[in-house]
């Protein structure tokens, strides 16, 4: 008798064990298979011995979708892990999109589950203050499975909205232009001046940070790649002593330039 497999699809957060979630490390225990992106595999790479490993370069997602799939179907424990969240430009789509061709059924099919993971976002607005207090948008600069004209339409639709902006893949050796292209869009709405966090390998021992404005975003390029994250005021942004804040709303409600109570808590 064969016995049921499982397919966990893990996020493993920004690179540092101690922003790993428990839940996280229990599945990864739990399975007796590893498969990933060969980087992501390897920030965890304490935690999986003696386990079946399978290593995939960057452009195999759609063979590491399939192979997940045909070892949990017969009958592994297999945890394909992502960094930061899975759900948010991870592997989760595309295993659900798979199954979704085969006619899996959720209720007495293959079981998978998701573990939520810390996506850049959350670890790189950690790092440099609290930038994302108010509405935001996330954008990804990749143009392979996104025509390069829908992305201009959504960063235009970002700045006149006045949203805080993440940008994710800002740059790679063949994406050049797109951040040119979007700093341009965003000067027609905001200041040369709007402050701007370049955060590269969060939480990782190649972390960098750089804090610039939209004018002199350009004179950072070399601090762009596939693991850095880009994050772009709005109109009430502003920096303090290197941190990037985003107002709350709570100064106006509370007061809080007179406020002289400290019990308060808002």
């Amino acid at each position: 008798m064969k016995l049921p497999g499982k397919l966990y699809i893990v996020g493993v957060g920004p690179g540092h064990h101690d922003h790993m979630t428990f839940r996280a490390k229990e599945v990864i225990e739990e399975s007796d298979t590893i498969v990933g992106y060969e980087t992501y595999v390897n920030l965890v790479q304490d935690l999986i011995e003696g386990k079946t490993v399978y290593r995939y370069a960057m452009t195999q997602e759609v063979e590491r979708a399939h192979q997940c799939i045909d070892l949990a179907k017969s009958g592994k424990i297999v945890s394909l892990v992502s960094s930061g969240d899975p759900g948010i430009y991870g592997m989760a789509g595309l295993i659900y999109e798979t199954l979704a061709e085969s006619n899996w059924n959720p209720k007495d099919g293959l079981q998978v589950e998701i573990i939520p993971g810390v996506s850049a976002l959350n670890s790189c607005a950690s790092i440099i203050g609290s930038p994302l207090m108010t509405d935001f948008a996330v954008v990804s600069m990749s143009d392979l499975l996104v025509p390069w004209e829908i992305i201009e339409k959504r960063v235009e639709a970002a700045a006149q909205g006045d949203f805080v902006i993440v940008i994710y893949n800002p740059a790679s050796k063949k994406r050049i232009h797109q951040l040119q292209d979007t700093r341009k869009i965003l000067l027609k709405y905001r200041k040369p001046t709007t402050p701007v966090a370049i955060i590269k390998g969060a939480f990782r021992e190649s972390e960098t940070i750089v804090m610039t404005d939209l004018e002199n975003l350009p004179n950072h390029s070399d601090k762009l790649g596939m693991i850095s994250t880009v994050i772009i005021g709005n109109s009430s942004t502003y920096t303090y002593k290197d941190l990037m804040i985003n107002p709350r709303g709570y100064k106006s409600k509370y007061n809080l330039e007179e406020q002289t109570n400290p019990d308060l808590k808002v």
